[in-house]
């Protein structure tokens, strides 16, 4: 990398390496001429471990997202909640994503994967979807790998390409500013 590279700050609201890679991966599609600088941080959801139901879910990412702009200097500030609900088709887990730069911030959600619901029974009784999938497909952390999506699509989708499209969605506004102004 040349010293003259061009550099942008991203902040993500979690260590977890599944969520900085599709922060980092999803800015760099955007800035490929950019050095990404892309840290991750202890940033606290203000929700359940594993929050139900699209409300806490979508406040859990946005609470993220507001610490970090917060506590750190950045360019961009990316945090993503995963969180589960039953719909009238059934139980199913899914994200919200939220992005923010200094000037103004875009919500995105991620599609819904439908859940089984002894699993879903499970996390209404506390239980992190997580866990409850180590215990079901017999793996350990896999939050942090391919996740419940990469199990239950044997591979074809995981947590972090889910992720990366809906960062990629919530893009838009600093895609098109001029067209997201009220």
């Amino acid at each position: 990398m040349s010293s003259a590279a061009k550099q942008l700050k991203l902040i993500v609201g979690s260590k977890n390496p599944v969520k900085v890679n599709a922060a980092k991966a999803t800015l760099a599609t955007y800035f490929p001429e950019h050095h990404i600088d892309c840290i991750g941080v202890d940033a606290p959801s203000g929700v359940a471990d594993q929050p139900l139901g699209e409300p806490d879910t979508l406040q859990g990412a946005e609470n993220r997202v507001r610490y970090c702009q917060e506590h750190y200097q950045g360019d961009f500030y990316m945090a993503m909640e995963g969180g589960a609900a039953r719909f009238d088709y059934g139980a199913a887990t899914f994200a919200y994503v939220v992005i923010a730069d200094n000037h103004q911030m875009s919500v995105g959600r991620s599609c819904n994967l439908p859940l089984p619901e002894s699993l879903f029974e499970q996390l209404q009784q506390g239980l992190e979807l997580g866990d409850v999938m180590d215990a079901a497909f017999n793996t350990t952390n896999i939050k942090q790998q391919g996740g419940a999506i990469g199990l239950l699509t044997r591979g074809h989708a995981t947590r972090q390409s889910t992720y990366q499209q809906a960062l990629t969605l919530a893009m838009a506004p600093f895609n098109h500013p001029e067209l997201f102004t009220s």
